[in-house]
């Protein structure tokens, strides 16, 4: 086999959200580049097609709502020692801060938050971190640039970014790397089912440097990066992915 830092071959990973989107082409590249993926989401069908396009042998399903502690808990018993966990899963909200409600509070944060939060801490409590493995979550630059209506969003997303730096800070010791990235729009069916239409996706797409939104892949190989060995020396990294729309 040819020399590959970016070689997944030998690692086990866990991709959480990985029923659509980012998520699922994250599990789909990593298994293109030799890992073995344990899969998590909430729905059953788009999760299973996930899995029938993963290449490769030993893959493993396990459908949850990662909202439900006790779905957490139920993942987290099927899980193997980890090379790799990339806690993708999150949910969208636009909302003006007047409109928000305790329900939509607690729906946002339990799943771009708390629940990557919880899961974290079951995965270093029950030791299933290998010394050497990278953790990556996913964030947003939806938070360096406040726009109306992106409050419960934005403020979820700054917070993982952070809580990913104390997590690089804690297990350096263990030589265990946290990272996270920032992507910018990404065509994934998410943004077609939004408040927006077509044109104005369109007219959006325009203000991005290079003029398009990204493609789900995309966010996949800088994942896939952050996973590989060519990243033994990066922890506690924010690595933005946005066609250039955050430069300075």
């Amino acid at each position: 086999m040819s020399y590959n830092p970016y070689s997944l071959e030998g690692k086990t990973v866990f991709v959480t959200g990985a029923s659509s989107g980012i998520g699922r082409s994250t599990a789909i590249e990593c298994s293109k580049l030799g890992a073995k993926l344990i899969i998590t989401g909430r729905n059953i069908e788009r999760l299973q097609q996930t899995f029938e396009r993963l290449e490769g042998e030993g893959h493993i399903l396990v459908a949850g709502d990662l909202i439900s502690k006790d779905d957490i808990n139920s993942i987290i018993k099927q899980l193997s020692p980890l090379d790799g966990v990339v806690c993708n899963a999150g949910i969208p909200n636009t909302l003006p801060i007047q409109f928000i409600k305790d329900d939509v509070i607690q729906e946002v944060f339990g799943s771009n938050l708390i629940s990557p939060i919880i899961i974290t801490k079951e995965l270093i409590k029950k030791k299933l971190l290998k010394s050497g493995s990278s953790i990556i979550f996913t964030s947003s630059i939806g938070h360096y640039r406040p726009t109306s209506g992106n409050s419960l969003y934005g403020t979820t997303k700054a917070a993982i970014e952070y809580f990913s730096k104390y997590v690089a800070k804690e297990m350096a010791s263990k030589k265990i790397r946290c990272n996270s990235v920032h992507p910018g729009m990404v065509e994934t069916p998410l943004i077609h089912r939004g408040n927006f239409t077509e044109a104005q996706l369109e007219e959006d797409a325009k203000r991005y440097p290079l003029k398009r939104f990204g493609r789900p892949e995309e966010i996949a190989w800088a994942i896939i990066y952050l996973l590989s060995d060519a990243s033994s020396w990066v922890t506690g990294h924010s690595l933005v992915i946005d066609g250039g729309m955050t430069m300075r």
